[in-house]
């Protein structure tokens, strides 16, 4: 044998996973765009952040997790890099999740811009921690500094016990006169009861007199107890424009409380209470302070477990709030009685934008009561949710009359509902002509197959400006999806606008639901009807 040939030894390749490329790297950071700002679950919750916001997250997240991961490859140098990934794709999906259970920034309700003298102190950046009394002192100093023009203070996502409560304190009386916004949300996480309630009272005390035209006390589990230890901030309160009491465990009593402590609520143009443990009988209460906030603009009360008797009285509470531009009741148990109710309140909000009713069990009486009931603001209407109401297709005739007249719809939900081919037809031929700034469309889980499918996206293929089309988790078969994405390729937008797929069930059959009825005449004869990879899949992952 050749001596050459024996000494010939195979070349050995070393892919590579770690870092990802700059291209990579710019598709995460869409994808994480895209699942920030899509409506889900945790937005159901939260709240939905906007496209500009779910951006500037992305990138911040991207950026941190990268030199995460970068740090933790140069300790491994040897290695193919795939466990610098799995870090890279974990930490994401974690930080992902953190932004959503945070929710869209309240600021954003606010259209006051800052200008030269109206200094913003925010100390929330970071991890949430503890803070000592040294590190108070520290972090508040800039408010110490002789002749500061601080306004707005946002001490959220730091947790004071007593030693630092006690040095805040004087810091914070000494420029109440000059504050117009407070947010201590989120500000005694971890902190046995009766020291929250300290720290509460403490800071209640030094900013009592304040004139604040804004106040954000969510997510510090309030209940009764932490309302009264408010108590004497909130009764020198005369001039607030906006009130955050979201995750607070506001109940019945504590619900009484916040309507006896506020004096004034004439000038509230926002009001939220999301994700509160309220029920019917602290609904009677929230809607006593409605009643009182003829200025109002903005109301949120998701998530509050408030059924048919306390919709009822909000509903008609509502009614004293002219002015309302926004109102999202989802997640409650409302019921028809409260739908009906509602939809007499509604022609009454004639400057009434963005209207979220997901999730109330309003089913067809209700839903077809309010949508007749909209058809006198359906002009200037840009946002209505109205997914899991139990709707089917004898009330699309209805939804479909009010959409064809609502042209500046721009984002339309009708999620989780049982329109079958027979509702879904016929709403989607109401969308096809004129709503030229419609953006987006989410009718997934709806029952429908391939005739659904198809008339949906002929809807949105040739409208300027379409973003998303979602027809996830129907029964489309193969030949329908096919048929979809070639409409939508044919018109002015691209497959980009179609959202995934991964829940369509081709094989599935609407009439198997046995509480359906009344739709054998919608079938239709559709019965039968490596670092990439990786990264591509990165979903946020719930923590409990």
């Amino acid at each position: 044998m050749d001596s050459a040939a024996q000494d010939f030894q195979p070349r050995t390749f070393s892919i590579k996973l770690w870092p990802p490329s700059e291209s990579t790297r710019l598709m995460l950071v869409e994808r994480m765009t895209k699942n920030l700002s899509t409506e889900s679950i945790f937005s159901r919750k939260y709240g939905l952040l906007g496209k500009e916001e779910a951006h500037e997250n992305a990138k911040r997240i991207e950026q941190l997790c990268f030199a995460s991961a970068d740090e933790h490859f140069k300790k491994e140098p040897d290695g193919d890099g795939s466990s610098a990934v799995q870090l890279y794709a974990k930490e994401t999906s974690k930080m992902m999740l953190e932004v959503l259970k945070k929710g869209p920034r309240i600021t954003a309700e606010s259209e006051a811009p800052l200008g030269p003298g109206d200094t913003v102190l925010d100390i929330s950046g970071g991890k949430r921690a503890f803070i000592e009394a040294d590190e108070a002192k520290e972090l508040l100093s800039p408010l110490t500094k002789p002749g500061n023009s601080y306004k707005r203070i946002c001490f959220s996502n730091r947790s004071f016990g007593i030693d630092a409560a006690n040095v805040a304190g004087p810091i914070l009386e000494s420029v109440k006169n000059q504050l117009t916004e407070v947010d201590i949300s989120d500000f005694v996480a971890g902190r046995p009861e009766d020291e929250a309630l300290d720290v509460m009272r403490i800071f209640s005390k030094a900013l009592e007199g304040s004139v604040l035209r804004y106040l954000n006390i969510s997510d510090n589990a309030l209940g009764e107890k932490g309302v009264r230890a408010f108590s004497e901030l909130l009764k020198s309160q005369e001039n607030l424009e906006e009130l955050y009491v979201m995750n607070d465990g506001i109940s019945e009593d504590a619900a009484k409380a916040l309507s006896e402590l506020i004096p004034s609520t004439e000038k509230l143009k926002v009001l939220h209470f999301h994700n509160n443990m309220t029920g019917d009988e602290g609904a009677v209460y929230v809607a006593e302070m409605v009643k009182r906030s003829p200025n109002l603009e903005s109301f949120r009360c998701s998530a509050t477990r408030i059924g048919s008797d306390g919709g009822v009285a909000l509903s008609e509470a509502l009614g004293t709030c002219t002015h309302l531009k926004k109102l999202d009741l989802r997640d409650n148990l409302f019921g028809v009685d409260a739908g009906i109710a509602l939809s007499k309140t509604l022609p009454k909000l004639p400057d009434l934008v963005e209207l979220y009713l997901s999730d109330l069990n309003l089913e067809n009486k209700g839903t077809v009561a309010i949508v007749n009931a909209l058809k006198q603001l359906a002009p200037q209407l840009e946002v209505l949710e109205m997914a899991g109401n139990e709707i089917n297709a004898k009330a699309a005739p209805a939804l479909a009359e009010f959409l064809t007249a609502m042209q500046s719809l721009k984002k339309l939900t009708l999620a989780e509902n049982e329109l079958k081919d027979a509702g879904a037809v016929i709403i989607a031929k109401s969308l096809e002509d004129g709503h030229a700034h419609l953006k987006e469309l989410d009718v997934s889980t709806n029952m429908f197959q391939r005739a659904g499918a198809r008339c949906f996206a002929r809807a949105v293929a040739n409208k300027p400006g379409f973003v998303q089309l979602n027809i996830n988790g129907n029964f489309i078969s193969d030949e329908g999806i096919d048929e979809v994405k070639d409409i939508l390729k044919a018109g002015k937008n691209s497959l980009d606008v179609l959202g995934s797929l991964d829940e369509n069930d081709p094989e599935g059959d609407p009439d198997d639901d046995d509480e359906e009825e009344d739709d054998e005449d919608a079938k239709d004869d559709d019965d039968k009807d490596g670092l990439d990879s990786k990264l591509q899949n990165v979903q946020v992952e719930q923590d409990d």
